[in-house]
């Protein structure tokens, strides 16, 4: 690697961040990693799907999966924040990196490292949350594990998450895919969940109360494939917002992607918050947004598909594809246009 110790830049969605992944990723050299996608494919041995053949269920008896997998992990303070707290955003992040792959969740463990003297009621709220949303998806919860740390080493409560699910044949959600004339779809308001932890960890208020848009999004997602199966790409933007999520994948598929600025949703607290920072919106973290490429011929389709789920009923068109040379480009109010970078840092350590 190229640097000699890791940074808090380093886990903020950025540059730095995908830097630091490639490094990790080319230690293990193996197709799957080297997609670098949130979830990645398994290879499952002939046979194992058998079971699927032998139910009655006509279209549902034919259906052999691909299976996927995800993993990941939450480090947020403060744990507990408007809208959601680190059990919830730990299934919604899980969940929600399946649902890029167009998957449909099929089980998640746990694992829990929990620093001494952490409160048992803490716990058990945390505990509540995850069910509570898994149950929501509905997904099982079906293994885990805890250990416990000293006192001063653990920051309350980690959680590192794993999941599986399954993606029915002819769905392939890849930046490969992207072409001029595709559409970028986003499911809402952007920043939010950013802005809300941000705000209940420096006890900011400017006269509303801004909730983390933290929730599921595998329900959205299939709305999507079902009625728009050639969808080509999903992203959730989380760290690094919708700028690194976009550069990254105008990058990947060596197109321009150009944004328009004025149909960008930005919740007019979030917004404000912004002002006063000197923060951008568009590289503030999401829990709860689905960034959506489908193809121009269907923007109308997948936004209907998008609003008919709750998580997604503010859901719009902020851009499209274009030929170039792997840029993300803003066009403002004002008829000019500006280049987006890749964030290199994150503006707020330790979001999600």
């Amino acid at each position: 690697m190229s640097v000699e110790r890791v940074l808090l830049t380093h886990g903020g969605g950025g540059r730095m961040a995908r830097s630091l992944i490639e490094n990790i990723v080319s230690t293990f050299d193996n197709p799957a990693l080297n997609r670098m996608e949130d979830a990645s494919p398994i290879d499952i041995p002939a046979g194992v799907g058998e079971p699927l053949k032998k139910r009655s269920a006509g279209a549902v008896a034919q259906w052999q999966p691909r299976i996927v997998m995800t993993t990941d992990s939450f480090v947020v303070t403060p744990l507990f924040f408007p809208g959601g707290d680190i059990g919830k955003l730990s299934v919604c992040g899980t969940v929600n990196d399946l649902a890029t792959a167009g998957a449909v969740p099929a089980a998640l463990s746990v694992g829990l490292i929990i620093e001494e003297g952490f409160p048992v009621s803490d716990l058990e709220r945390v505990l509540s949350s995850m069910k509570k949303t898994a149950d929501s998806v509905p997904v099982p919860l079906v293994t885990g594990d805890t250990k416990v740390v000293e006192k001063g080493r653990g920051d309350g409560v980690y959680i590192s998450t794993a999941g599986i699910g399954a993606v029915r044949p002819g769905i392939e959600l890849s930046p490969a895919r992207i072409e001029e004339g595709d559409a970028v779809l986003i499911s809402g308001p952007i920043g939010n969940h950013e802005a809300s932890v941000l705000s209940a960890r420096n006890d900011l208020s400017l006269g509303v109360q801004i909730e983390s848009d933290c929730a599921p999004l595998s329900g959205l997602m299939q709305a999507v494939i079902e009625v728009v199966p050639e969808a080509k790409c999903a992203r959730d933007p989380t760290r690094g917002g919708v700028a690194a999520v976009l550069c990254e994948l105008a990058e990947s598929a060596g197109c321009t992607i150009l944004l328009d600025e004025e149909t960008i949703p930005i919740d007019e607290p979030v917004q404000g918050l912004c002002d006063i920072l000197g923060l951008d919106p568009l590289q503030m973290a999401n829990e709860g947004k689905m960034i959506v490429i489908v193809p121009g011929s269907k923007v109308q389709t997948g936004l209907e598909a998008m609003k008919s789920v709750y998580v997604g009923r503010n859901s719009v068109k902020i851009g499209e594809v274009q030929k170039g040379a792997g840029r993300l480009i803003m066009k403002t109010p004002y008829g000019t246009s500006r280049i987006i970078t890749m964030p290199v840092g994150n503006q707020l350590p330790r979001i999600c």
